[in-house]
């Protein structure tokens, strides 16, 4: 019963500081309890009637300005991309600023509504009191943005991991299946008959396709020439089953860029698979693939490219639905909103295009 209240307050906790829902409850929070330690201190006691609450929010003002810079410009652009020098600098700067312009008001706009003299020296301890009470609070609040980042990188990565888990079982089901094998065995076993030459090279091209699907599958990360291997395998197998099969695969990019560059594995098998699938022509025209992989800059296009028979339609909902929804929220989860994926469906064409960065 402990562990399960324990539980629950944890999870509350995690979700108070990140979930959309508790976003203006964060910020009153933040808000409220600022002022209740401004309200504690003694600086705006100095100060006559009305005057006092005028100075307590004048300085409250300055200094909940300074957080928010803090949190939604500092702690961003700077302290998450690493530039921690740049951070602590702007950030002295920053209070510099706030404090003088504190100083600036006591001095000028509120100097007559003082219930007494307050010497110099004085007003400037008190003023640099007040900013050295307001450090653990802006440091809270990087701390606070630090540990939000934090739990939704682990929310992203677990996402991620039951994602990739749940498609690598659909890829062994749908990709490898006995259908599949069964097949390209058959064509072998024909082909050892009829040209031996070409029944070895199908079976080279068929181990290599499964040592893929079994090994580089696994990993986090594959080199670009190993996925257009793969395709171009998975391609060559199905132009054996299909005599009126044609497929093209081009690349514009030097080798040292292709033989270097890495993604995901499997990142364009759905979309091969389904080109493949949907290009089946029942009357004796040629149905084809095509696929354009270029880097340019720090971005990698695919294109993909299959011919459709107008007249004859594929109807597999359940099965192309799922892998591209799966495919989607994988590039969301990989790429955040960095990634651009178009589909377009034509009469005689279907026609993919997406863009990543590398």
């Amino acid at each position: 019963m402990k562990y399960r209240l324990w539980q629950f307050k944890e999870n509350f906790v995690m979700d108070f500081l990140v979930e959309e829902r508790y976003q203006y409850a964060r910020h009153l929070l933040l808000l409220s309890s600022f002022f209740l330690w401004l309200y504690s201190a003694r600086f705006w006691h100095t100060f006559s009637g009305i005057y006092q609450w005028y100075v307590l929010f004048f300085v409250y003002t300055i200094l909940i300005a300074m957080i928010y810079v803090n949190i939604y410009i500092l702690v961003p652009r700077l302290f998450f991309k690493t530039r921690y020098i740049a951070y602590l600098a702007v950030l002295i700067i920053m209070g510099v600023i706030g404090i003088n312009l504190i100083g600036y008001g006591f001095r000028n706009v509120f100097a007559e509504f003082r219930t007494g003299y307050v010497p110099r020296e004085t007003e400037k301890g008190g003023i640099y009191e007040g900013a050295l009470m307001c450090i653990p609070i802006i440091m809270t609040t990087t701390t606070v943005k630090l540990l939000q980042k934090w739990i939704k990188d682990n929310q992203r990565i677990n996402e991620l991991s039951n994602l990739t888990m749940q498609m690598e079982l659909n890829e062994l089901r749908n990709q490898i299946n006995p259908h599949f094998l069964f097949n390209m065995l058959n064509n072998v076993k024909a082909l050892i008959r009829t040209d031996p030459g070409k029944a070895s090279v199908v079976i080279v091209k068929l181990s290599e396709f499964l040592r893929y699907q079994l090994y580089e599958n696994s990993a986090e990360k594959t080199l670009l020439t190993s996925e257009i291997d793969f395709l171009s395998n998975f391609l060559n197998l199905e132009k054996i089953r299909r005599e009126n099969f044609t497929f093209d695969i081009q690349t514009e990019a030097g080798n040292r860029i292709i033989n270097t560059t890495f993604i995901p594995p499997n990142l364009f098998t759905t979309f091969v698979e389904n080109a493949v699938k949907h290009s089946v022509d029942i009357g004796s025209k040629e149905s084809y693939v095509k696929i354009n992989i270029s880097i340019e800059g720090q971005n990698l296009y695919f294109r993909c490219i299959n011919s459709r028979d107008p007249d004859y339609f594929i109807s597999d909902k359940k099965n192309s639905g799922l892998g591209l929804a799966n495919i989607t929220r994988r590039l969301e989860l990989l790429y955040h909103d960095t990634f651009d994926l178009q589909i377009i469906s034509e009469p005689k064409e279907y026609i993919v295009h997406l863009k990543i960065p590398v």
